[in-house]
């Protein structure tokens, strides 16, 4: 396994935002607009950490994290969320969500809990 982050979510100004910030603490980032892109790069790249926006276009990130534990049960996955649906979380930590970090994303809770996954 390597130290690859994937970033996915549909809204570029995020994906960015949170690629340059992992970037600059000397991660392997890379990063997916869809939850269809997602599972190609997790299928070639096979990421350590994902870091998973729940509401996208097409494949949400509920389908695409059940996917991704289907086809590598030891890539941690990180749900981002805009809003507290407690549905959802539990949905998610039953699919086996390592985590959840809640947008607007503050860049102190977004290192700590990446780093704590990746180091786990």
């Amino acid at each position: 396994m390597n130290d690859k982050l994937l970033i996915v979510d549909d809204e570029i100004d995020v994906r960015e935002y949170a690629a340059n910030f992992f970037s600059k603490r000397k991660i392997d980032v890379l990063t997916a607009s869809s939850g269809e892109e997602a599972i190609k790069i997790v299928i070639s790249q096979q990421p350590k950490v994902v870091l998973l926006d729940i509401k996208m276009e097409g494949m949400d990130g509920v389908e695409a994290l059940a996917r991704i534990r289907g086809l590598n049960k030891q890539i941690k996955v990180i749900m981002v969320t805009g809003k507290n649906d407690e549905e959802t979380v539990l949905k998610t930590k039953e699919l086996g969500a390592a985590d959840f970090i809640h947008k607007p994303l503050e860049l102190d809770e977004l290192e700590k809990v990446v780093l704590r996954i990746f180091n786990k």
